[in-house]
């Protein structure tokens, strides 16, 4: 098993090289050490949680055009070269296919504890000190503002809605972030959430203050 872990490691470095610093293998590395994690108590497929955490963003449709089977087609390539049974190849997939927070947003037709531990280590790196550096990592990328006050957050966002909006960072907080913690499915996810969250929340009454020149 660890040497098939230790080749999907090397695959995934060699191919995220350039990759946007919030979408690269350090964000990779940290989703698969929550994973673990997590699995410790959650009992999953061990094989199953390490490589769909070490594949999740081998291909993340947003730097992409949007293509939403890439990612699962470029980690099934992947597996199956290095002689994966298909059952194993599938599942891995299926997990890269509705892990994200805009596929939640449609209709969901997989489910499995894998995909369970692996969202949930996913969406922890979101949220909390890491969560806030890659937020406003990613809305440099975008060359989005900061902050609006005029532009209020969108908090009934179809899918197609969330993968094309150009609001300010903040607004991410509201449309994403602050969500996140309730959608959490495992217990030790959940635990984890919920320091992180309350750090969100002590960060934007320090922005909101900083912005009106309160402190």
């Amino acid at each position: 098993m660890q040497h098939i872990i230790d080749q999907t490691i090397n695959f995934v470095k060699i191919t995220l090289v350039n990759a946007e610093t919030g979408h690269d293998w350090f964000h990779i590395e940290r989703v698969y050490k929550t994973a673990q994690t997590i699995n410790a108590t959650e009992k999953g497929d061990e094989l199953i949680v390490a490589l769909a955490a070490l594949l999740h963003d081998i291909a993340d449709s947003k730097f992409n055009n949007g293509d939403e089977e890439i990612g699962p087609q470029k980690a099934g390539e992947f597996l199956k070269s290095i002689g994966l049974e298909n059952e194993i190849i599938h599942h891995v997939q299926e997990i890269i296919r509705n892990l994200s927070y805009k596929a939640s947003l449609g209709e969901i037709s997989f489910k499995s504890k894998e995909l369970d531990i692996v969202q949930d280590a996913d969406r922890l790196d979101a949220i909390g000190a890491i969560g806030i550096a890659r937020a406003f990592t990613y809305g440099g990328y975008k060359n989005r503002v900061l902050y609006d006050p005029e532009v209020k957050p969108n908090l009934n966002m179809s899918k197609e809605e969330y993968k094309n909006t150009t609001a300010p960072t903040l607004n991410h907080f509201y449309e994403k972030l602050l969500l996140l913690k309730d959608l959490m499915k495992t217990s030790a996810g959940k635990a984890m959430a919920e320091q992180r969250h309350q750090f969100m929340l002590t960060y934007l009454e320090q922005f909101y203050a900083e912005w009106e020149g309160k402190l």
